[in-house]
């Protein structure tokens, strides 16, 4: 077992030369060592994706979503991929007739549903943009990528039309028509007009796709789809993929699944609720689309999802880690509640399988006998059918991943990718226990290789290879939106850099130790520009200073403080607390009062609830160089201060930032 290698070296690594950093080897997975596949036969563009897949399957599964019968909901009803395929030839014409040509921008703003996947199809068809909005992005950011992208018609759910509507008049330049995946309110059509905008329900804009007109030739290179991210600081950014990055991808995941013996085939079901507007969902439902399988909708409650798992039975489940801490603790809940017999029985059930998984037995030959009698009920709770989960988006701890290996009778994998790189770049593989803990070797259609980061003390030449991941392939995105400034920044040579520290593992693959810049995820998978909240917070006037610390374990902010020690010993002698500044650095009551106060500025600036801090410690010394805390310039040294107050830092994550 210990000495399988998944990958090859394709390029010898180079040394530092003018001031450039050393760069490690060049590697590709092991299922590519004689080159990347094959582009997929007459697949040139994601609307081949489909278009191939209604002639091949027309009368299958392809859209489902719950009925809901008296308030109650009931079965997934299902639109055939033929039936999908008229509503979607109307769109486009409906597009068309709206004076949106090939190259134009189509806005997509909403929860995932089956006219999300339609207007996008409709996209895909015409050459048209698809451009997925969302408000995690920050206040402004719906308004911000409406302009920005220069949006001529916007697909909105329902309950989002008011938003898209407070951003008028300043989008009005650029958005001339909304559409509803549901019904309009007579206020919000009054509202439209005002601003001399056509608005139309679903069924009115599929009337207006009545006259028929030529497809438009797509290329390979044409851009399919215009992803914005959040940037470090400043607005978010604009990220072009191709059609060919796309199809390339699902071509590389088609063969890594079919090298493990987990081909996707036509019978294949999933749930989709991970929002399509990020890259990850999209290019998994391309490659269900691909096959002609079927993939059934959430209702948009995070609380419901089980249910609605439990009523789709799907067989591949997408998670972020924010969900997969949830099912795990439910269960684990739920052994402990057990009483004392069956939590003993879990106990064995459960060290025996992971044992015998470790011994490098298949998951579903390690104890077959424990699959059947304990971990089954596990495997129901997801509906029984699960073959695979697949984790992505932020990291999944460790605990939690060897728990869901063992527990759920299916393979876990986790992966990373990111919107630059087409999603998937790495992913565990099935049955390689020794791959806890790491994304896995590279997926079979990228080059990669590290570069060392001297000011992080990281060399990608040592015994222990570490430094920035970076990439190189098909699927890499067509540079930002506009921002040629910004994609030189990234691209060099040909090679993507992702910002990412990673660490070779033995076996090839990848382990993600630290992020390049001060910009991090958080467990539900949210990033946290932490420069720009500490500008933010920096405005309090009882704060001289103020470290902001988060990781992508957990789903919230923390923050260590240097108060304003006349500020503070003010608010001592005006609410009674005695003592000299240490002491009442110290004082509970102190730190509400600071959190209150970054409370305030926060709603102020409208941040987002995860950007709230929600605990602090109160440092009476200010950071210093001294304590190699602050840079000769006064920067903050990051890695420095989470070394210095490591302790503190556990201290308020365990006491879940109360």
């Amino acid at each position: 077992m210990g000495d399988k290698k998944f990958i090859v070296e394709v390029e010898k690594a180079k040394e530092s030369v003018n001031g450039k950093p050393s760069m490690g080897p060049v590697y590709r997975s092991l299922f590519a060592k004689d080159g990347f596949p094959e582009p997929i036969e007459g697949l040139e563009s994601c609307w081949d994706i489909f278009r191939i897949s209604v002639e091949k399957y027309p009368g299958n599964r392809m859209l489902g979503r719950r009925e809901i019968v008296d308030g109650k909901p009931g079965k997934y009803l299902w639109l055939t991929y033929k039936e999908v395929y008229d509503i979607v030839m109307k769109v486009g014409f409906a597009i068309r007739s709206c004076g949106v040509e090939k190259g134009g921008r189509c806005g997509i703003y909403g929860i995932n549903c089956p006219e999300w996947i339609m207007s996008m199809e409709a996209c895909n068809a015409h050459g048209i943009y698809c451009v997925p909005l969302y408000d995690t992005l920050g206040a402004g950011a719906v308004e911000f990528i409406l302009c920005h992208a220069e949006i001529s018609i916007v697909f909105v759910e329902e309950t989002k039309i008011s938003e898209v509507l407070k951003t008028f008049p300043n989008t009005s330049e650029y958005v001339k028509t909304i559409v509803s995946f549901g019904k309009i309110k007579p206020e919000e059509k009054e509202a439209a007009e005002k601003f001399g905008l056509a608005m139309y329900s679903w069924d009115e804009f599929l009337c207006k796709g009545e006259k028929e007109c030529e497809l438009p030739v797509t290329k390979k290179t044409d851009i399919s789809t215009i992803m914005y991210t959040s940037g470090t600081t400043g607005d978010p950014k604009g990220v072009m993929i191709s059609n060919d990055s796309i199809v390339t991808l699902v071509a590389g995941v088609k063969l890594l699944l079919g090298s493990v013996n987990e081909q996707l085939t036509d019978k294949d079901v999933y749930m989709s609720y991970l929002p399509l507007a990020h890259i990850f969902d999209r290019v998994i439902e391309e490659l269900f689309i691909h096959h002609g399988a079927a993939i059934g909708f959430w209702r948009g409650d995070v609380k419901l999802l089980i249910e609605d798992i439990g009523e789709l039975k799907p067989t591949i489940f997408c998670a972020v880690p924010r969900v997969l801490d949830r099912i795990y603790t439910g269960l684990t809940e739920k052994v402990a509640s057990g009483g004392f017999l069956k939590h003993k029985l879990f106990d064995i059930a459960y060290s025996l399988k992971l044992n015998s998984m470790k011994k490098g037995n298949k998951h579903e030959e390690a104890a077959p006998i424990c699959d059947k009698i304990v971990f089954n009920k596990v495997k129901q709770r997801l509906g029984g059918n699960v073959r695979l989960i697949l984790s992505g988006a932020a990291p999944l701890a460790t605990h939690v991943e060897s728990f869901l290996r063992v527990v759920a009778c299916c393979h876990v994998l986790q992966g990373y990718g990111l919107t630059e790189t087409c999603a998937g770049t790495f992913v565990s593989m099935p049955n390689e226990l020794s791959m806890l803990g790491t994304v896995g070797p590279p997926v079979p259609n990228v080059d990669v290789c590290l570069e060392s980061v001297p000011e992080m003390g990281y060399d990608a030449l040592s015994s222990t290879p570490r430094g920035e991941i970076c990439v190189r392939g098909k699927t890499l995105f067509q540079g930002y939106f506009k921002r040629e400034d910004l994609t030189k920044e990234v691209m060099v040579d040909g090679w993507f850099h992702t910002g990412d520290i990673g660490e070779w593992q033995p076996n090839g693959s990848m382990k993600i130790i630290d992020r390049k810049k001060n910009i991090f995820k958080l467990s539900q998978g949210e990033y946290v520009a932490v420069e720009n909240l500490e500008n933010i917070y920096g405005l309090v006037s009882a704060i001289d200073s103020i470290w902001i610390y988060g990781n992508s374990f957990e789903s919230f902010l923390i923050a260590v403080v240097n108060p304003n020690k006349q500020a503070l010993e003010r608010w001592a002698e005006d609410n009674g607390i005695e003592g000299d500044f240490d002491t009442i650095c110290g004082n509970s009551k102190a730190k509400e009062f600071i959190i209150g106060e970054l409370g305030k500025i926060g709603k102020e600036k409208k941040l987002k609830g995860f950007e709230f801090v929600r605990a602090v410690h109160l440092d009476p010394v200010p950071f210093d160089m001294e304590r190699d805390l602050l840079t000769p310039t006064y920067k903050k040294k990051r890695p420095q201060l989470l070394k210095y107050y490591q302790s503190i830092i556990d201290g308020m994550y365990k006491s879940g930032g109360k």
